[in-house]
C-alpha cells in the first residue's frame, strides 16, 4: 500500500501538507505513516473519520495524534541522588538536556523513587540521547540504567480546563487521612470541599464550585501538611469512559463529572521495562497517567523474586482493566451467580457479520435480569466486553437489597437488583 491509495482517503479530512510513509529497504512500507494536514481541527477530524476505518477488506487502521516527544524516561537511579545531581550526571553524558523531574518517595521524602524524566530541547535530542543509552550496558554512578520514551503529554481543550473544580495534591504522607487533607482545605472557606479521594501520597479534592477550587489552589499550594510541603495544581479531566458514550447513544453525558478521571498523578507512572498504560496524561509538563492507570506499567521480573498465589477475588476494583472480568468480580463480592453471556449474530448492509452479547444475571430475579447494549461489533472480544461494561454502568445505578420477611428472611442469594428503597 503506498501514497497513491492512502493519500485519497485522509485527503477526505482536509487539506494534507505532508503526508510521509515509512519505507523499508525492501520497498515494502513499515505499516505506519505520518500525516501532517494544515490545521489542527482538520487533523482532529481525521482522527474520527479514519481510527478503525477498513482500509482494505478485513485491514483496519489505527489513526491518533503524533506528538514530538522530547522527554525520556530514566529507570534504576540511585534513590538517594538528588535533582542537580541527576541533571548534572545526564548533561555529561547526553546533549540538550532541558530539565529533569524527579519525585520523592512516597515513604521517605528525602529520597527520590528511583526514577526520573528528562526533558531535552527538541525530539531529535531526546532521540539521540536514547539512542546512546538504551543498549542497556550504559551506567551512571555504577548502576546500569533504563531508559525508554516518557509517555506523551495529553492535551486537553481549554473550554474542558474551565469547568474543572478538582484539585490535584501530590506529596503527601502516606499515612495523612483523607478525612486531614478535607479539613486543612475547608479552612480557608468552611463547606467548600465536597469529597477527598487519596491514592497513596497524593489525593483528588473535589469542591462544590470552581471559583473556591481556584482560591484553595492558590492558599495551599506550598502549605505543610502531616510534615510534608505539598504541591496544588487544577486536574486535568479525561473522559475514563472513552468511547462509552458512543457506544451507549449518548446515555452518557460528556459534562457529568462522574463520567470524567482526572490525571496529575506519577506514582505508577515507571517504566521499568516496556511501556505504561495506552491513556498518559501530563501536568505542566510533569509525565503522569490517570489514577486509574496507575499499576499498568510492567517492572522487571529478577530471578529468586519471591512470588505468592494469589486469587483474583483478593484484588481490588481498580487492578481490572477489564469490564468482563470487573463484572465477575462484582458477582462474586455480592454473592451473585456468575454472568451468562449469549451471543447473537446479523449481517450489515456491506456483509460484514456483526456481533452483540446478551448478559443474564441469574440471581436477578425481576424483570432487569439480563442487558444488552444497542452497539454490535465486529470481532468476538470487543462484543463482549462491551456488554459486560453496559452491564456494569446499569447496576452501578442500582442498590442490591437484603429483603428480610419477619417470619422467613431471604437467604442472601435471593438478593434483588432494584432501584428502588426497600424497608
Amino acid at each position: 500500500m503506498y501514497e497513491d491509495e492512502l493519500v485519497p482517503v485522509f485527503e477526505r479530512a482536509g487539506r494534507i501538507y505532508e503526508f510521509r510513509l515509512m519505507m523499508e529497504f525492501s520497498g515494502e512500507n513499515r505499516g505506519y505513516a505520518f500525516v501532517m494536514y494544515t490545521n489542527k481541527d482538520e487533523a482532529m477530524l481525521a482522527i474520527r473519520m479514519l481510527n478503525n476505518y477498513e482500509i482494505r477488506p478485513g485491514k483496519f487502521i489505527g489513526v491518533c495524534v503524533s506528538l514530538d516527544n522530547c522527554r525520556l524516561f530514566i529507570g534504576a537511579i540511585p534513590k538517594e541522588k538528588k535533582k542537580e545531581e541527576i541533571m548534572d550526571e545526564m548533561k555529561k553524558v547526553t546533549e540538550g538536556v532541558v530539565d529533569v523531574i524527579v519525585y520523592p518517595s512516597a515513604t521517605d521524602k528525602t529520597k527520590n523513587r528511583g526514577f526520573a524524566f528528562v526533558e531535552f530541547e527538541s525530539h531529535r535530542a531526546a532521540a539521540m540521547a536514547r539512542r546512546k543509552l538504551i543498549p542497556g550496558t550504559f551506567q551512571l554512578w555504577g548502576h546500569t540504567i533504563q531508559v525508554d520514551w516518557a509517555d506523551p503529554e495529553k492535551e486537553v481543550d481549554e473550554q474542558t480546563m474551565q469547568r474543572v473544580k478538582v484539585l490535584y495534591v501530590r506529596n503527601l504522607m502516606i499515612s495523612t487521612a483523607e478525612e486531614t487533607i478535607k479539613a486543612e482545605f475547608n479552612k480557608f472557606k468552611p463547606g467548600a470541599v465536597d469529597r477527598v479521594k487519596k491514592l497513596r501520597d497524593y489525593a483528588f479534592v473535589h469542591f462544590f464550585q470552581r471559583e473556591d477550587a481556584i482560591a484553595a489552589m492558590s492558599v495551599m499550594n506550598g502549605r505543610c501538611i502531616d510534615g510534608a510541603n505539598i504541591e496544588v495544581t487544577l486536574a486535568k479531566p479525561v473522559n475514563k469512559e472513552g468511547n462509552c458514550r458512543q457506544h451507549l447513544n449518548g446515555q452518557m453525558g460528556f459534562k457529568d463529572e462522574s463520567f470524567f478521571t482526572y490525571v496529575n498523578n506519577e506514582e505508577g507512572c515507571r517504566k521499568s521495562i516496556g511501556r505504561c498504560s495506552s491513556s498518559p496524561a501530563a501536568l505542566s509538563g510533569q509525565h503522569s497517567p490517570t489514577p486509574s492507570e496507575a499499576e499498568r506499567c510492567t517492572y522487571p521480573f529478577y530471578p529468586g523474586t519471591k512470588l505468592t498465589p494469589t486469587s483474583m477475588y483478593l484484588l481490588k476494583p481498580h487492578q481490572f482493566h477489564s469490564a468482563v472480568i470487573h463484572l465477575e468480580y462484582y458477582c462474586y463480592k455480592n454473592n451473585l451467580a456468575f454472568p451468562e453471556y449469549y451471543l447473537y449474530s446479523t449481517t450489515s448492509q456491506d456483509g460484514k457479520v456483526l456481533l452483540i452479547y446478551k448478559v443474564v444475571l441469574p440471581s436477578v430475579v425481576n424483570s432487569h435480569s439480563y442487558f444488552m447494549p444497542d452497539k454490535l461489533c465486529t470481532s468476538l472480544e470487543d462484543a463482549k466486553e462491551l456488554a459486560a461494561q453496559f452491564t456494569l454502568m446499569h447496576i452501578g445505578e442500582w442498590k442490591i437489597t437484603v429483603c428480610f420477611h419477619l417470619n422467613n428472611p431471604y437467604p442472601f442469594s435471593d438478593c434483588l437488583l432494584n432501584k428502588e428503597r426497600h424497608t
